[in-house]
């Protein structure tokens, strides 16, 4: 379901020049979502026939590409897609990467909660593993900041069977971040992060299609001083929603924050352990 090795890169190893013999096929099912690796041209499936398989990526462009070509990429694997043919049909995933439970009916909250920094964060968590949270019964709340998170964590009064994670945006070593997190030291709370300035670095630059997120001067607010080296207008709004849009599945995300997200929601939906 969930990957435990929070800090493997799905893209790491040798993955273009797999053992002859090894590339799985995979049937060429409508919405499955695949990259081509020498295009870097990622789509879902839309349709297939005996020669060739159209991939359409989230801007609506589409590219035919022949049935049998070996490489293709599925959660950073390679794969041989074949033509669909009888029989059960492959498991659907959500947007995380884990099985989609079907026929899904809303889950009595936990009342253990993650806590992220802001409406952007939230936003973001929601588009990748709202259906694993919502099947897990966990409710993401967001806060404006962390500079208070000591007392938010006491308010929240975590205990067993009640426990907090916080997803914090630039924590590393010497931050302001880091030295705030590390009054926290109850065994229910985990407090964990990614160690971007801001959670749009979280989206890979190629999704955007641009090379590289900006350097931003310091002295100047981060987000305004992005928009301005992109030429996006002034809108941050507009902008996140371009962002977000953008974004389909936890492919389109760095791997520093997929692994921090999902070692929150393992903390919070843990079993207690028993005296």
């Amino acid at each position: 379901m969930r990957a435990k090795d929070y800090d493997a890169d799905v893209l790491a190893g040798d993955w273009r020049r797999p053992r002859r013999g090894q590339i799985p096929e995979l049937p060429a099912e409508r919405d499955l979502v695949v990259e081509d690796p020498s295009s870097g041209f990622c789509g879902a499936v839309v349709a297939c026939d005996k020669e060739a398989v159209t991939l359409e990526d989230r801007f609506g462009r589409r590219r035919i590409f022949p049935l049998a070509k070996a490489g293709f990429l599925l959660d950073g694997k390679p794969v041989t897609l074949v033509r669909p043919g009888p029989g059960p049909k492959r498991a659907l995933r959500s947007a995380s990467g884990s099985i989609a439970v079907q026929g899904l009916r809303a889950q009595v909250a936990r009342e253990s909660r993650i806590y992220v920094e802001g409406v952007h964060d939230a936003e973001l968590v929601e588009k990748i593993w709202g259906h694993d949270l919502r099947v897990e019964g966990v409710v993401v709340e967001y806060l404006e900041g962390v500079d208070d998170l000591p007392a938010i964590v006491d308010e929240f009064a975590p205990e067993p069977g009640r426990r907090l994670g916080v997803l914090v945006d630039h924590l590393v070593a010497g931050s302001k971040e880091s030295r705030i997190a590390a009054q926290v030291t109850s065994p229910s709370v985990l407090v964990t992060g990614h160690p971007f300035v801001d959670i749009w670095q979280a989206v890979r630059p190629g999704v955007l299609r641009i090379e590289a997120w900006p350097e931003v001067p310091k002295g100047i607010p981060w987000k305004e001083g992005v928009l301005s080296a992109l030429g996006w207008g002034d809108d941050v709004g507009a902008a996140w929603k371009r962002i977000l849009g953008s974004v389909r599945t936890f492919t389109d995300l760095e791997p520093a924050l997929l692994g921090r997200v999902e070692q929150l929601i393992d903390f919070v939906t843990a079993p207690e352990p028993h005296n």
